[in-house]
């Protein structure tokens, strides 16, 4: 799972301050265009009047794109297991995808929720249910329960966006809270939790707010959903720099069709031993077990060094996991060689679905 949300109240800038500064940074990033921007005088016809005519296009473009975005408050199932990570209160961003009040986060937000509000300009508040929880791309669902009368963001192509593109985060409802943003990296992303996705965005600087918070081209598309604060966000080998890790849109539209029909991907179905592991020193070491999960009734303790899986040598969490999830079978016995200080331990997981152990809304 992720690190807890920090609960902190929803900034609401005006969008006019953000978007100027973003069409400076655009003007700024023209090039010679921009140059010949300088040298025309106002109101002759040219290459300045095509700069205008296109940074006004695309201020009118984010201007839309940071309407679609709202707030979500959320309150987990009494008892849940995921509030002693990420709290009982919530509270985070979406983003409005489809004409019927579909709403785009990240998963974990919604986690195990028993209330869900999407809140709007000045204060409305629209009630939502959960559509889908997709623990294999991290993304969530939500369908608001009232009309929003909000135009959907368009999805961009994440694949598309360049290294250092001028990019736009929007969070919260109402007057969405804006910054400018860069990418600085797009690679794959092992998360301790038991969670690898293709294609993650790495962008800079970093956002505290980043919980589903949408993350914008210049022409107002949709390209990433916000997940995470890293210290890394440059890559391996670069000085460290603090950014957002984003779930890339294109995860979503090959399996969004199915996040409606059955409130998860097939991929979500997949063997889950309850454990959150780092890489160290070219191994996976054990932090920490979910209480009663596979891994601790397996035996395993934190410190433990993961050396095999199915008989497969491992180095990394990609490796890890990749080679947990061969097998898509979710309630399976998986081996495992563990390392504990000089001794070689041989140890049975009872994998298990870990779609069945959230707790759900008791209903009506």
């Amino acid at each position: 799972m992720s690190k807890p949300l920090t609960a902190s109240p929803l900034r609401r800038p005006r969008w006019r301050h953000a978007g100027l500064a973003f069409t400076i940074w655009l003007l700024a990033s023209a090039g010679g265009e921009g140059v010949a921007l300088a040298d025309t005088l106002p109101g002759v016809a040219g290459p300045a009047n095509a700069v205008l005519a296109r940074l006004e296009e695309r201020s009118a473009a984010l201007a839309r794109a940071s309407a679609a975005v709202v707030g979500i408050e959320v309150v987990a199932v009494e008892g849940a297991r995921s509030i002693a990570t990420l709290g009982r209160l919530r509270e985070g961003s979406g983003v409005v995808i489809g004409d019927d009040g579909l709403v785009l986060t990240i998963g974990y937000l919604i986690l195990e929720a028993d209330h869900v509000d999407l809140v709007l300009d000045k204060g409305r508040r629209v009630p939502a249910r959960v559509v889908a929880e997709d623990i294999a791309s991290g993304f969530g669902l939500l369908q608001a329960l009232a009309p929003l009368s909000l135009a959907p963001a368009p999805l961009g192509a994440s694949s598309a966006v360049n290294r250092d593109e001028p990019l736009m985060i929007a969070s919260g409802g109402g007057d969405a809270d804006l910054s400018l943003a860069r990418l600085v990296s797009r690679r794959p992303f092992s998360g301790y939790w038991e969670y690898y996705i293709d294609g993650a965005l790495f962008t800079a600087p970093a956002r505290t707010d980043h919980s589903g918070a949408g993350l914008f081209t210049g022409s107002g598309e949709l390209v990433g959903i916000g997940s995470l604060v890293v210290a890394d966000a440059a890559g391996a080998g670069a000085p460290a720099l603090r950014g957002n890790m984003f779930v890339p849109v294109d995860l979503l539209k090959p399996i969004l069709g199915e996040l409606r029909a059955r409130g998860a991907s097939h991929d979500s179905t997949r063997p889950w031993l309850g454990l959150n592991c780092i890489e160290f020193e070219g191994h996976v070491r054990v932090v920490r077990l979910t209480p009663e999960g596979p891994a601790e009734d397996a035996g395993l303790q934190p410190g433990d060094f993961i050396l095999a899986v199915d008989g497969v040598a491992i180095g990394d969490l990609a490796s890890f996991y990749k080679t947990l999830w061969r097998d898509p079978r979710a309630e399976r016995d998986v081996p495992l060689e563990v390392q504990r200080g000089a001794e070689t331990l041989h140890l049975n997981a009872r994998a298990i679905d870990r779609m069945k152990t959230f707790s759900r809304p008791q209903g009506i």
